[in-house]
């Protein structure tokens, strides 16, 4: 087992509970806060496990998505937006919970539990299908191109499902208003797409013809 690895991943992973839980509880001055207790074991238990079988099975893979610095100017920017999109959904929640601004219906938050859950298993699939994956727009060394599975519908599957499982987490924590904020992501990811597109269409060997094999990015026979 590669110690340093797993000593990053384990860095990352504590500094995001730390952070995340920090965003949520402060804001809403209260560990009373059940969707965000909710949100973050859907988001951290997951998480945990597969960190651990990428470790084990795919350490490679689980060093790419590790690595989140960006060269590409636009991607910076959409880096930036994404975060900051993150912060203001995430305190707006906990005031939400604090003042009590809009109550949301239990049973709109056990759908979008649900449907976070489904999403992150379609997650899992996209790492076992593309082992090139990486936060980052990047070409790798002897990378292919991935046309099966769920590559063979549409070109971005793992962004459309981050797509549904961000709009689904503000409806986890129980805010509206949060939801409205993080509608702005759709918009975000589009834009890295099309840069993403731009860079795989020059750079990876195929690319050009699998665009023409497989036609839409996001959403099937839409975009």
């Amino acid at each position: 087992m590669n110690n340093k690895l797993l000593f990053q991943a384990m860095i990352k992973f504590i500094l995001g509970v730390i952070i995340v839980g920090g965003l949520l509880f402060i804001p809403a001055e209260s560990i009373k806060y059940w969707n965000a207790w909710l949100f973050m074991g859907l988001l951290f238990i997951p998480m945990f496990i597969v960190g651990l079988i990428l470790m084990n099975k795919k350490p490679e893979l689980l060093k790419r998505r590790l690595k989140a610095k960006e060269s590409e100017p636009q991607q910076k920017q959409v880096i930036f937006l994404s975060g900051l999109m993150f912060i203001l959904g995430f305190v707006v929640a906990g005031l939400n919970y604090r003042y009590s601004w809009i109550k949301m219906p239990n049973g709109v938050v056990i759908i979008s539990t649900i449907i976070f859950a489904i999403a992150y298993i379609l997650y899992a699939e996209v790492l076992r299908e593309n082992v090139y994956l990486s936060r980052t727009i990047e070409v790798q060394e002897n990378q292919k191109v991935i046309d099966t599975g769920l590559y063979g519908m549409i070109r971005h599957p793992m962004y459309a499902i981050t797509v549904l499982l961000f709009l689904t987490i503000p409806l986890i924590l129980g805010s509206i208003v949060s939801f409205i904020i993080f509608l702005v992501y759709p918009i975000i990811i589009i834009k890295r797409i099309k840069n993403e597109e731009k860079v795989l269409e020059k750079e990876l060997i195929g690319y050009s013809e699998y665009m023409k094999k497989v036609k839409y990015r996001l959403i099937p026979f839409i975009w």
